[in-house]
């Protein structure tokens, strides 16, 4: 019988991840029971939220047990069915996590059209990022014509994905991503303003570049770049909240001091802010879909992989996303395309 490997989560990080909260196990590869499917991974995706799954706090899923397998989205093909849904060779988008192998009821997988798109798109512009930019923005957004829109993480799978749209909407739009190259690519590759949030003048970068004040800010990491968009937030502005990658690893919450004059402003400036989950909007989908498979055959949204080769490499890859050092889409190359 042939030997699989998984990457399991061997203990809770407190503050950062550590290589020891991860290990590496070899596991028999199952045959498929009657109507079941036998997955070999081919993409795992790597995604800030994970972070979340890793700690047993209270949140919208439920956390990673120790032991079990770390959670995440794969691209998988069909190599052994006897589910009549699921033929071998099949490519199907899954949620194996971080495992060369398993074995599904067919419950939650969908097909994969590899004539669409790259295989690696269903996890990422053409996935889960791809569609968090669309229904974040445009659902809770709301962008108009002339509006200017601020998203942080701007080189990111779904910061990308937003200012790129923001754009298609005639909004006004500048980013703000982490190092000279990353702005570069911003600017020269999806068209749109970067500022760096190294730069200890950012929040002075961020007035000058927006003298009519800010519309919608797409939230993708708080701290200190939360505080340079706060003040210039217009009446009416609009936030959607997706991600606070700046404080995943912090080890309590804390409220800062400026909380009161913040929740003041929320009042008389009429602000609103909305966290949100990709899943509130699945009815979204088909809509999701249409436009952004659109959009990317049209150019009007590029996209960039960070791509990792092999399993083993995906604890440091995962740690190295905390930090801001993929560019681009997060992936990890399981396996080949095709066996």
């Amino acid at each position: 019988m042939s030997q699989g490997k998984r990457i399991v989560l061997a203990s809770r990080p407190v503050g950062e991840p550590k290589t020891s909260d991860f290990r590496v196990e070899q596991y028999p590869v199952p045959a498929p029971g009657s109507g079941q499917v036998l997955l070999r991974t081919i993409w795992l995706s790597l995604d800030p939220y994970m972070r979340g799954r890793m700690s047993d706090a209270a949140s919208y899923a439920a956390p990673v047990q120790i032991g079990d397998v770390m959670e995440g989205g794969t691209v998988s093909e069909v190599i052994a069915s006897t589910n009549a849904a699921f033929q071998k060779g099949d490519i199907v988008l899954s949620r194996a996590g971080w495992q060369t192998h398993a074995v599904s009821d067919g419950r939650g997988l969908s097909k994969i059209d590899p004539k669409l798109a790259p295989i690696s798109t269903a996890v990422g512009v053409l996935g889960m990022p791809g569609m968090t930019a669309y229904v974040g923005l445009l659902d809770i957004g709301k962008p108009q014509a002339g509006e200017t829109v601020v998203v942080a993480a701007a080189s990111g799978a779904v910061g990308s994905a937003v200012g790129q749209i923001a754009k298609i909407k005639g909004a006004r739009v500048v980013g703000i991503a982490g190092g000279k190259e990353k702005c570069d690519y911003v600017r020269n590759g999806l068209g749109f303003d970067c500022l760096d949030h190294r730069d200890p003048r950012l929040a002075a970068n961020l007035k000058e570049a927006c003298p009519k004040g800010i519309d919608v800010y797409f939230e993708n990491v708080g701290g200190a770049v939360f505080e340079a968009v706060f003040p210039l937030l217009n009446a009416f502005a609009r936030v959607p909240v997706c991600g606070l990658i700046a404080h995943y690893n912090d080890a309590e919450a804390k409220a800062p001091k400026w909380a009161s004059s913040m929740m003041r402003a929320i009042l008389t400036r009429r602000l609103t802010f909305r966290g949100f989950i990709v899943s509130d909007f699945a009815a979204r989908h088909a809509d999701f879909l249409r436009d952004m498979s659109q959009w990317v055959r049209e150019g009007k949204v590029k996209y960039k992989e960070f791509v990792t080769d092999g399993l083993d490499n995906a604890p440091d890859a995962f740690m190295g996303l905390l930090k801001g050092a993929n560019f681009g889409k997060q992936l990890v190359r399981v396996g080949p395309d095709r066996e």
